[in-house]
């Protein structure tokens, strides 16, 4: 996996003394010689910043390799100092448009078993974060009231009720009806998961009668469970108009009475914090996702809980993140991968495209395997305590996986309805992305980016490259950030009114 990387930085980058590829720091020209392979190399053709040069000759059909892993295969002859990319390499995974795809060998858990990861810095148990407590014990970073269409067809109340009460959260969407057995539990988990988060003070719940989802069942869960909650339905309270009118009210009176909520000072062990990547680049596994790794580290040494999700971005990685969970767990990890993969072989397609996406191939990310390996230390190097499924809660502390695709806005709302407080959110491209309940921190993977976009970045970690600084004090200065969000710092996303929900579908609609 990426080194720590420390001091000054020479013009191009190995990763791991078994790499076959270097990284360019910076764009650099035809006929530029790089020592970064530990001998001449002379560039035959310009190499853009963050993209792949062969360190030797490769031959076709030759196994990439890069964080001392493999991450695809040439497809044609390449010479030394060559530009190493998507014209002349492939994935050897998620191809179901290959007659023999790539098996995973389940002895590759164990080969990598053989070398534990380093354990994270210690941190102290002490640290705290300003939180509101709530009945069930947990703890919220923000004190929304929520209004919650149980069904699209109340949207418009919803959206009503918004703009007649300034601050309540109004959180329309498309999911409560035709749908089907699992697809229709797992929507009903997530809206659950939201109107019961730490996050939020009371819940204004809005059906309108018919709808597949047992909205008064919902209810009733939410009370039972000490949420503060009330609920309106459309068609018995005489329509929209006048369910927009008594919500108003209903809302006005929550936002009043959660306002008298004060912060207390809550352990740091009582937090939970999601991992995400989004708009991802070469730079992505060299700064920004190790650094936060660090961080997620140190929120675990002193007993709090990390989400590392995106299942797809585990494919070509998984076997590292199954040598670190027990038995069970790992074959968890490798089933739900498989599950993954599998949809390219069903679709008889090859998932470039999609992972990795045009613009994380613009970034310099070639494959699925690459990018992967460099999502995943997010994660840091603590054990992997349990994988859980969409929208579930970790019933373990430490670092948890859960089953997810790779899209953004529906893998964190997939974390946040499992619990996660706040999200730490790396970009190497540059997303505005928030969430509607809970703050999104973006972390920029490169300095150029974060003085881009310099109003949706909160912390820029493309000084360990721009500036030399360690990902030990980048990893630092990113829990200090999640912690001073918790106590209740505004995001970028937040200050932009950015809050994307979107649940991962599993069936059809009927």
């Amino acid at each position: 996996m990426p080194a720590h990387l420390t001091g000054p930085h020479t013009d191009a980058l190995l990763m791991h003394a078994d790499d076959n590829v270097l990284l360019a720091v910076a764009g650099l020209p035809a006929g530029h010689v790089t020592l970064a392979g530990g001998f001449p190399v002379t560039l035959p053709a310009p190499i853009p910043s963050g993209h792949k040069l062969a360190r030797g000759a490769i031959a076709a059909g030759e196994i990439l390799v890069k964080y001392g892993q493999i991450v695809g295969r040439a497809t044609s002859a390449i010479a030394a100092g060559e530009h190493v990319h998507t014209h002349n390499a492939e994935s050897l995974r998620a191809r179901g448009d290959l007659d023999a795809p790539l098996t995973f060998p389940r002895s590759r858990v164990a080969a990598a078993a053989a070398e534990p990861p380093t354990v994270g810095t210690a941190v102290a148990n002490d640290r705290s974060f300003l939180g509101y407590r709530r009945g069930d014990g947990r703890a919220g970073t923000r004190n929304h009231v929520l209004v919650l269409p149980s069904v699209q067809c109340a949207n418009g109340v919803v959206r009503r009720i918004g703009q007649l009460v300034p601050g309540v959260v109004p959180l329309p969407h498309v999911y409560g009806c035709s749908q089907l057995g699992s697809d229709l539990e797992q929507t009903t988990r997530t809206l659950e998961g939201f109107a019961s988060h730490p996050n939020v003070a009371a819940v204004l719940l809005v059906g309108l009668g018919c709808e597949s989802l047992d909205t008064t069942g919902l209810a009733g869960r939410l009370a039972a469970a000490g949420v503060t909650v009330r609920l309106l339905n459309i068609q018995d309270e005489g329509g929209a108009a006048e369910t927009a009118r008594r919500g108003a009210a209903i809302a006005a009176e929550l936002l009043a009475q959660a306002r008298h909520a004060q912060r207390t000072e809550v352990p740091l062990a009582e937090l939970i914090l999601g991992l995400e990547c989004g708009g991802s680049d070469a730079w992505s596994g060299v700064t920004a996702n190790p650094a936060l790794g660090i961080a997620s580290d140190l929120l675990v040494a002193a007993g709090g809980t990390a989400i590392l999700s995106e299942t797809s971005e585990f494919i070509g990685a998984e076997h590292l993140l199954a040598a670190r969970a027990q038995p069970e767990q790992a074959g968890r990890i490798l089933e739900a991968v498989y599950r993954a993969e599998d949809a390219a072989r069903r679709m008889g397609v090859d998932m470039r495209g999609a992972q990795p996406s045009p613009g994380n191939i613009a970034g310099g990310l070639t494959t699925i395997e690459e990018k992967s390996l460099g999502a995943i230390t997010k994660g840091g190097s603590s054990p992997v305590r349990e994988m859980v499924g969409y929208a579930y809660r970790p019933s373990q502390r430490g670092l948890v996986l859960m089953d997810t695709p790779g899209n953004d806005p529906e893998s964190i709302t997939g974390m946040v309805a499992g619990g996660a407080q706040v999200v730490a959110f790396t970009t190497g491209r540059g997303t505005p992305v928030g969430c509607p309940i809970a703050p999104v921190i973006k972390l920029a993977t490169n300095t150029a980016l974060a003085r881009r976009m310099t109003g949706d970045i909160d912390l820029d970690a493309g000084t360990i490259i721009s500036e030399g600084e360690t990902l030990a004090s980048v990893g630092e200065r990113i829990l200090a950030e999640v912690i001073a969000v918790a106590s209740g710092k505004e995001t970028a996303a937040e200050r932009e009114g950015f809050g994307e929900f979107s649940i991962n579908m599993i069936g059809p609609r009927v």
